[in-house]
């Protein structure tokens, strides 16, 4: 029977699950993503989702409450510092699971967790592309090889 399971347990006793959720946290906020499998990814958005809410508040208190869960003085000080000023206006949501297929070993369906904002490939708020088309790159060729070739000709008058 499955009463009262609300997470997944992921086939770990309680304490090798909190240390690996706790350090996995601990290197996503550090290296702003990570490859993990589907199931651990999951788990750890929940784990660290209000960890990042908590970081918005710089308090004495939070920054304890982080720690005890953490347990990392050096990731408690970046979420602190640099994420939480990204994440400032973000009313949730900071963690985006990305499905990358199987693992070639065990055929595990693997994923990439990311913190949102750092994500510089997929930012739809950010600056878009710039439109070229092929008729106005050689328009502008032309005139820079023809600026080119008068200021050439300007040296070489001088000469």
């Amino acid at each position: 029977m499955r009463h009262g399971k609300k997470f997944n347990h992921l086939g770990k006793q309680t304490a090798h699950r909190k240390s690996m959720l706790s350090n996995m946290a601990c290197s996503l906020i550090e290296h702003k993503r990570i490859n993990t499998t589907e199931a651990k990814a999951k788990a750890l958005r929940q784990f660290v989702e209000p960890i990042i809410t908590k970081s918005k508040n710089d308090t004495t208190h939070n920054r304890r409450l982080v720690f005890s869960v953490l347990r990392n003085k050096y990731a408690v000080t970046e979420l602190f510092k640099e994420v939480s000023v990204k994440v400032a206006d973000r009313p949730g949501g900071y963690v985006r699971i990305i499905k990358l297929g199987n693992r070639q070993g065990d055929n595990a369906s693997m994923c990439m967790v990311e913190l949102v904002d750092y994500n510089d490939v997929y930012n739809p708020n950010g600056a878009k592309k710039k439109k070229t088309t092929r008729r106005g790159r050689k328009k502008e060729d032309a005139t820079v090889a023809a600026d080119t070739s008068t200021t050439e000709e300007t040296k070489s008058s001088e000469d």
